[in-house]
């Protein structure tokens, strides 16, 4: 019998997520495995978020490199080796550069290209056999059970088997209306599509991190910064574009946060419950993880420890009178005014070094709820959907201080406003172009106005299992809906009498709620109907796992997600040597 070595491993995606999962095989010291990485572009590293197709030469990361997991040479090393050149294209001057900046996007996209190659010099000279495949497509992932084996089918390409699959593939924004609909855009990436003269009023959906990509893009191409005397930021519109301007409309009224300091700006070092503490909770809560438990462990506990003052204030509050206090406070005050108020208190926390600690802390939360959230009952994700997670989404979005300087710039020529509209607005693609959004305004009378420009900015979509872009994982039934349990029957079927769609009832009488994406373990690996987990298929792909892991980006997911995953590939490579060895005595 031949003995066979090592176990073939194919990453599907070559961005952050698959330069971690690399860099993990790497760091294992493992020569056991033979590695395929495969590429739709023909650039590794930056993905979506950090190349043209999602970044400009204006779009800034809203990270650092003392916020950055470990790679392989930190951001300001690797700055000193970048050309004079390429550093003035960026406007950045590598004698003053510090390990709390942001960097340019694009930019940050090379420094990522820079550590992935560096990793593949590292794992060929250790002995790791590896193979990258660039410009290549893939179409399909077939599972093999019998075989034990997994095929990948690249576009135009016969269907290679491998013993393991991690899809790595990043963001993905489903076409809609744009490419029907002239003035319609159902994302603002790439953002060279909307880098163009607009004479007219621009409507964007939503106010996250997206709509700020987008509002940089748009004012870039309609006119132009500069600064006073005093080193205020200015914006003057184009000669071509007087009638340019920009329509903000958030659901809540409210644009995110500011970035400030942070005391630990690596949150994955941060102390907290541990797995065992989590599981033994679960167990005590008969099988479910409570929301109010992580509220008050991950949350208030650490501003007591941090903050004895704000605790004082916060210490009687649960989680839904927290959060209504907090957004009180934002919600009494106009957008704009609110968000210089913010910029005042984190430039105050940036030159003090001093953090906003509940803000922090609600950062800390919302990691520390990804990975157990699959375990709260339907209930509780149902509170958190509502209550916390749009706070959390406005805290953590962590606007950098030269966007929101050119958002106030905007704001100040009068060309920049927000709207608060309700969840009962909508946006019909019109047949002559653009879009008619309808909402109603604070007094409750219908608002109804025709944008000749739309543009869609409610960020990276979580998607439903059937989106995922490897037709035969769904027909096969390799993969499952991702589904929440219902704590109380009663609850549950409450909820569907309510005609809440997302509620079903199983075979055994169990109410359950379907959320967003795949059905996945703690390892990331797919469930089967069954909820049995595929010793062979696994899934850090972010649009596709929102359900059960709410808080899935960044690169500290994508540290934490690898590491999980390669404890599996090597305990199954350890038993399969174990195995291969004792066949062959």
């Amino acid at each position: 019998m031949e003995n066979k070595l090592s176990k073939r491993i194919a990453i599907v995606g070559a961005g952050p997520a698959g330069l971690f999962m690399y860099k993990k095989i790497v760091e294992s010291g493992r020569t056991d495995f033979e590695v395929h990485l495969f590429e739709r572009k023909n650039t590794i590293g930056s993905g979506m978020p950090y190349s043209p197709e999602g970044a400009g030469i204006e779009h800034v990361t809203n990270i650092s490199d003392n916020e950055v997991p470990d790679i392989a040479t930190s951001i300001t090393e690797w700055i000193q080796t970048i050309p004079g050149k390429t550093l003035d294209t960026f406007g950045i001057a590598a004698e003053n550069f510090k390990a709390n900046k942001v960097l340019p996007r694009l930019l940050f996209g090379h420094y990522l290209a820079e550590q992935f190659k560096s990793f593949l010099q590292t794992g060929a000279a250790a002995g790791i056999k590896t193979k990258l495949h660039l410009n290549a497509n893939v179409v399909d992932i077939i599972d093999f059970p019998d075989q034990n084996e997994v095929g990948i089918e690249i576009e135009g390409k016969a269907v290679e088997s491998f013993d393991a699959v991690i899809i790595c593939s990043g963001h993905n924004w489903p076409s809609g209306h744009e490419h029907r609909i002239a003035g319609y855009y159902d994302s603002p990436y790439p953002p060279s599509k909307i880098n163009g003269c607009f004479n007219h009023p621009v409507a964007l959906r939503g106010s996250s991190l997206t709509a700020i990509d987008a509002i940089k893009s748009l004012a870039r191409g309609n006119g132009s910064f500069s600064k006073d005397k005093e080193g205020k930021l200015l914006f003057t519109p184009g000669a071509e574009s007087p009638h340019f301007r920009i329509v903000v409309h958030s659901r809540n009224g409210l644009l995110p946060a500011i970035r400030i300091h942070l005391d630990d700006p690596l949150i994955s070092r941060t102390t907290l419950l541990s797995r065992q503490q989590i599981l033994e909770h679960i167990e005590d809560n008969g099988g479910f993880l409570s929301l109010d438990f992580m509220f008050e462990k991950n949350f208030k506990d650490k501003i007591r420890e941090k903050d004895p003052e704000f605790y004082e204030r916060v210490k009687h509050m649960d989680m839904e009178t927290f959060v209504d206090a907090m957004m009180a406070l934002r919600e009494r005050l106009e957008p704009f005014q609110l968000f210089r108020a913010e910029y005042a208190e984190a430039l105050k926390s940036l030159r003090r070094k001093e953090s906003v600690y509940w803000k922090e802390m609600l950062v800390v939360l919302s990691f520390a709820m990804n990975y157990p959230a699959k375990y709260l009952s339907a209930e509780d994700m149902l509170r958190y959907q509502k209550v916390l997670a749009p706070l959390i989404a406005i805290v953590i979005a962590s606007v950098p201080q030269g966007s929101s300087e050119e958002l106030l710039a905007l704001n100040d020529a009068g060309l920049l406003d927000i709207v608060s509209v309700g969840d009962d607005s909508t946006v019909e693609a019109s047949e002559e172009g653009g879009a008619l959004y309808s909402y109603r305004d604070e007094s409750g009378r219908l608002q109804q106005t025709h944008y000749k420009t739309f543009v869609d900015c409610v960020g990276q979509p979580q998607l439903f299992y059937k989106d995922l872009p490897f037709p035969s994982l769904v027909e096969n039934e390799v993969v499952s809906q991702a589904y929440i349990r219902f704590k109380s029957r009663d609850q549950g079927k409450l909820q569907l009498e309510n005609a809440n769609r997302e509620v079903v009832v199983f075979p055994s009488g169990e109410y359950y709620l379907k959320v967003r994406g795949l059905g996945i373990n703690d390892n990331f690996q797919v469930l089967d109907p069954y909820g049995v987990p595929n010793d062979r298929i696994f899934i850090m792909a972010v649009p596709y796992i929102g359900g059960y892991n709410p808080d899935y980006s960044g690169l500290d997911f994508c540290d934490e997600a690898s590491g999980k995953i390669l404890s599996v590939l090597a305990d199954a490579a350890n038993n399969f040597n174990a195995t291969t060895r004792g066949a062959t005595q």
